[in-house]
């Protein structure tokens, strides 16, 4: 394990920070029935932690839509756009833990695959803009999740080494994008989503195999502390 002191967290935000599956699944269906593609739930597991340029590109490739992955990204967006600001809410155990680290005076920064635009507009819409002094899409800093690219950027704008940086992320794209950036990285996969914890997510630092329900914030924040 990395040793070094924790001195800045970095949170990864869909499926972390707020619960968002639903509305994200909602949004590729409406997004991909126009072009005849049920897309189910299961075929969704693929993407979880990708970056949404990535999932919309594979998509347009794979079944030879006839439009462009920014095209279809711009669609997506406006989609889940209109879901997110209805229904996404902040996971009670992340808002408590977020009150500890900033009562601590920790510098904290979101880095996320979700596009720019939309992180700000439902980082206001949750109340969570004023955790965040620092926010970064995958989307700014060329390669998305499991590139280390997002995490790097954050640390360098909190002004943190990567070293000293704590990541917390829900997808096992986030965990290995964490460790390359040789992050300490705390994992909190869905259940309902992700089948096997098997593989990267037993390699994480501290691992909460049941969810967001196995969850305490103050037992977070005294694993933190071992590292101050």
């Amino acid at each position: 394990m990395n040793s070094a002191k924790i001195k800045a967290c970095i949170f990864d935000f869909d499926g972390t920070l707020v619960d968002s599956e639903e509305n994200y699944l909602k949004a590729d269906q409406a997004m991909l029935r126009p072009y005849g593609i049920n897309f189910t739930k299961e075929m969704k597991e693929e993407f979880v932690g990708r970056g949404n340029a990535e999932m919309v590109a594979t998509m347009a490739a794979r079944y030879h839509l006839p439009v462009d992955g920014p095209t279809l990204l711009a669609q997506k967006n406006k989609l889940y756009l209109q879901f997110a600001l209805a229904h996404t809410t902040v996971f009670p155990p992340m808002l408590a833990l977020l009150n500890l680290l900033k009562d601590a005076q920790m510098p904290l920064a979101v880095a996320s695959g979700t596009s720019r635009a939309i992180l700000d507009a439902l980082l206001q819409q949750t109340n969570l803009a004023v955790f965040f002094p620092v926010v970064i899409s995958s989307e700014e800093v060329g390669r998305p999740k499991p590139a280390p690219d997002v995490f790097l950027a954050a640390a360098e704008k909190l002004g943190v080494p990567p070293t000293q940086c704590c990541v917390v992320e829900d997808s096992q794209y986030g965990v290995l994008a964490a460790q390359r950036a040789q992050m300490k990285v705390i994992a909190i996969p869905d259940p309902r989503v992700v089948k096997n914890m098997a593989g990267v997510f037993q390699e994480a630092d501290l691992l909460f195999a049941q969810g967001m329900a196995q969850v305490q914030a103050a037992e977070i924040m005294a694993w933190i502390k071992q590292f101050s």
